[in-house]
């Protein structure tokens, strides 16, 4: 089951439907598979292209920080290549002129139930359809409404919902925010 751009943009877009909580539109173009030591080789390359929204700080949250709640997409351009959507929480916390964003959440997955290697017959599918999605960035403010981040997002099961195995994918990308 391939997700299309609209399905994607569909699940966005009702993050937008609550304009109390509407915080930003963020989009942004990453490495799809890079070799980290989170990861193994899954076969996969090529680019992805992520697109989401993100809440203003949730104040009853105030206790774990005042993190926002996001919800993204993720569309990779090689056939065969892993899409998502994930939805979590992240935070943003000011160092000088830059912030550093860590975030964590879930994410749903439309990659290969199972998926071996022939040449080393390892399993290289990702173990579960849900997957942990943890995150981090590091940003600058560039107006009062748009943001530019380098990111790295990470998918994988950590071997919680599969003893057997865990390649995982890393993303590293560049993506701008805009402020409702």
């Amino acid at each position: 089951m391939r997700l299309s751009l609209a399905a994607i943009a569909l699940l966005c877009g009702a993050g937008l439907a609550a304009p109390a909580q509407a915080g930003e539109l963020f989009g942004g173009v990453y490495a799809h598979a890079v070799d980290t030591p989170f990861t193994f080789d899954t076969g996969e390359g090529g680019v992805d292209v992520q697109i989401g929204v993100r809440s203003e700080p949730i104040e009853a949250l105030r206790a774990i920080g005042r993190p926002a709640a996001h919800l993204f997409g993720s569309l990779n351009s090689e056939q065969g290549g892993t899409d998502f959507v994930a939805a979590g929480l992240s935070w943003k916390v000011a160092v000088g002129p830059l912030y550093i964003r860590p975030g964590v959440g879930l994410a749903l997955h439309n990659a290969p139930e199972l998926r071996v290697d022939p040449a080393t017959r390892i399993r290289t599918d990702l173990g579960s359809r849900v997957l942990f999605e943890p995150e981090i960035a590091v940003g600058v403010q560039v107006s009062e409404r748009i943001s530019l981040e380098a990111s790295w997002v990470h998918i994988s099961n950590a071997r919680l919902f599969n003893r057997e195995q865990n390649p995982g994918i890393d993303m590293f990308g560049v993506r701008a925010g805009v402020k409702f």
